[in-house]
């Protein structure tokens, strides 16, 4: 199950949640709105080959852009 990100515009309470994907969105924690929204999340991937530093912008992982 992942894990989503809400914003409850009553209260203006952030918050996450382990949810399944065709649940309704749950009622705020905080004030127990039922207006909440799902937020767009960013996640973040491990993994790679040969110890480059992760940057997604050149193969060789020492381009200008790589930090």
């Amino acid at each position: 199950m992942p894990i989503y990100e809400y914003h409850c515009p009553n209260c203006n309470h952030k918050f996450e949640m382990l949810r399944k994907v065709n649940e309704v969105n749950p009622n705020c924690p905080q004030c127990g709105g039922n207006q909440v929204k799902k937020l767009v999340s960013s996640f973040g991937v491990a993994g790679g080959s040969g110890g480059n530093s992760g940057c997604s912008g050149c193969a060789g992982g020492s381009c200008s852009t790589c930090h």
